[in-house]
Order: C-alpha cells, then sequence, then structure tokens
C-alpha cells in the first residue's frame, strides 16, 4: 500500500480576517502555527515516516511542512517547493472581505467564485501593482505562466503536471510523500486521485491543519482515506 499525506496550511492571517487570501504571501496566525504543530504530532504518534515532502511557494504552506516536519522529528525530510502548489489565484478578489463582498455581489454569486469548478473570479489587472508578475519568487517562471486569476480546473490544470513529474513517480518509487499545501491545490489534487465529479467537488472542504491520509493501491487508486 502506498501512503500519501496531505496537509493544508494551519489557520493564516487572512484567514483569521475572512480575507480572500489566493497568491498572496500571507503568515500564519498563532492559531495556525498550532495547528501545523499539532499535525506533526499526530503524524508522529501515528508512525508515519516521509520519504519526500512537497509544498508551494507561499510561506504559510512552507511554514506548516516545516512545524510538521519538526514536530514529527523528521526535519531531515528532503522537499521541494513549487508554483504549481500554490493556493488558487483569487484575481481581483484577493484582499477583499467575503462577508462584505457577498453583501455587494450577493451570497450565491460569492459561493460561485469560491466553490465552483469552473466559473472564474473578477481577474486582476496585470498592470497592477499586486500582480504575481513583480513577485521575485518567480523571477524564473515565464509570466505567461502566472495567472491573473483561476477557478479549481485551472488550478487542477497548473498542478496536474506536478503530480506526473513528481508526486506520483514518487508513490510509484514507494515512497511516502507529504504534501503540505493549500485548500484549493489539494482539493484539486483530490478531484484527480479520487475522480470527483465537476459537481460534487463543490462540497469538498479540507480543514487547515489536519493531516489527511490517502492509502494508494499499485495504480494509485484509493483503497482508503482518513483525517488523523
Amino acid at each position: 500500500m502506498k501512503t500519501l499525506v496531505f496537509i493544508r496550511h494551519g489557520q493564516s492571517l487572512w484567514n483569521s480576517l475572512n480575507l480572500f487570501t489566493g497568491w498572496v504571501d500571507v503568515d500564519l496566525s498563532e492559531q495556525g502555527v498550532e495547528e501545523a504543530k499539532n499535525a506533526g504530532k499526530k503524524i508522529k504518534d501515528a508512525g508515519i515516516l516521509f520519504d519526500v515532502a512537497y509544498t508551494s511557494y507561499l510561506k504559510r504552506a512552507i511554514k506548516t511542512c516545516h512545524y510538521v516536519l519538526e514536530e514529527s522529528d523528521q526535519l531531515s525530510t528532503p522537499e521541494l517547493k513549487s508554483w504549481r502548489l500554490n493556493e488558487r489565484h483569487y484575481g481581483a478578489l484577493q484582499g477583499l472581505n467575503k462577508a462584505e463582498t457577498a453583501e455587494k455581489y450577493g451570497a450565491d454569486q460569492v459561493q460561485l467564485w469560491r466553490r465552483s469548478y469552473d466559473t472564474l473570479p473578477p481577474l486582476l489587472d496585470p498592470n497592477s501593482p499586486e500582480s504575481s508578475t513583480h513577485d521575485p519568487k518567480y523571477r524564473y517562471l515565464d509570466k505567461r505562466a502566472i495567472p491573473e486569476g483561476e477557478n479549481l480546473k485551472v488550478t487542477l490544470e497548473r498542478a496536474l503536471p506536478f503530480w506526473n513529474d513528481h508526486i506520483a513517480p514518487s508513490l510509484l518509487k514507494d515512497e511516502v510523500v507529504l504534501v503540505a499545501a493549500h485548500g484549493n491545490s489539494l482539493r484539486a489534487l483530490a478531484k484527480h486521485i479520487e475522480n470527483i465529479s465537476d459537481d460534487d467537488i463543490m462540497s469538498l472542504e479540507i480543514p487547515t491543519g489536519q493531516p489527511l491520509v490517502y492509502e494508494l493501491n499499485d495504480d494509485l487508486s484509493v483503497s482508503k482515506k482518513y483525517y488523523l
């Protein structure tokens, strides 16, 4: 049986303020740090030993990864970061309060922007100073690859090459894999792994700081799925 563990980063400062975050590089809140540390303790108690860890370019996921590895006594685990595991880009919604946005545009519209598989949010102006094209983290990335807004469908298209090139090959070598990422990048990968329909993916929620364990068959189909 092959083992894959997903961990959504602990609560971020903008999670606590109910703001759309996306690619904005927001840090963990104090609660988020504790969630990440507790996740590491659960992994240690479960006796899960990682061969490799994958995370995004965003500090809330990177720090969660490190807290998890530290608390489970596995800081020596090889780690690879990729922009392909970044959170879904929320476009022009980034930095806005979710409740206030729902009052302005209607709860149904905001729910579509947040949960729909293929509805794009309002796009960010590429000339905006908030555009990630200005972020030095992405200076080696073709600017045409940097999004100005994504839905879950586009997020999956962006993340899938990383699954195919790194995560799946690790699993096929019987390596135990940790993926520390974000609510929507993990939802996108879960959709692929579990073959979840476009409609059913709307109801999937992955909570912050709770290790999600997949036990996979040789063909990487799901044998068992559970939270620690």
